[in-house]
């Protein structure tokens, strides 16, 4: 009887010291990481589709005339100043005696520039190197032209003199004297008429 009151009070006794430990002594829960998979849903398709739409005739005309235009070369600008270097070193070439080519260039950059206010001078000098050369017919060209296309220049009345000198030397003296008589006409009180009345002079039998 003794024996089974000591075993009750031992389990009491056991049971109020679990009681009273502190909580801080108790085991913790082990903790289960759990990993979560995201779920997958396919994207939402996009409509790529384009509409196309023709152009009216039109339309296509316009584009085409566009391009065309694009496609030319345009005219190119130059610098004055270069082009003025280009007539001055031309007609140096002449003096320095490179009389034929000086001659061809000048003929180039008349043709090339048939506005600049040189491009009168550039054809007398031509024709004087032609002369040089003894190609008379050659020069003759050279000083018609300046008498055709630059009738307002200052080249004018000097050319028509070399000119009739050219005919001189062709053995066509009559078309000389019409035109020393022309000069002397045109350009009264001027050196070329006062020369040309001399050579009209000359002229007569």
């Amino acid at each position: 009887m003794l024996e089974a009151q000591r075993a009750v009070g031992d389990g009491v006794g056991a049971a109020s010291s679990r009681s009273a430990r502190p909580e801080s002594s108790l085991e913790m829960p082990t903790l289960t990481v759990v990993k979560l998979k995201p779920r997958v849903e396919p994207a939402p398709r996009l409509d790529t589709r384009l509409r196309i739409v023709e152009p009216s005739a039109e339309r296509v005309e316009a584009i085409e005339a566009a391009v065309t235009s694009t496609d030319r070369d345009p005219t190119p600008v130059e610098d004055p100043a270069l082009v003025d270097f280009e007539y001055e070193k031309n007609v140096q070439a002449i003096r320095t005696g490179n009389v034929e080519g000086g001659a061809d260039k000048l003929d180039t950059f008349a043709d090339a520039h048939p506005k600049h206010p040189s491009a009168d001078n550039a054809l007398y000098f031509a024709g004087l190197a032609r002369m040089g050369l003894e190609d008379f017919e050659g020069a003759a060209q050279r000083f018609e032209r300046v008498e055709r296309e630059y009738p307002a220049g200052d080249a004018v009345a000097d050319a028509m003199m070399k000119l009739a000198e050219c005919r001189m030397r062709l053995n066509r003296p009559a078309d000389a004297k019409a035109l020393y008589v022309q000069v002397a006409r045109s350009f009264p009180g001027t050196l070329a008429a006062n020369q040309a009345q001399a050579r009209l002079t000359s002229l007569r039998p």
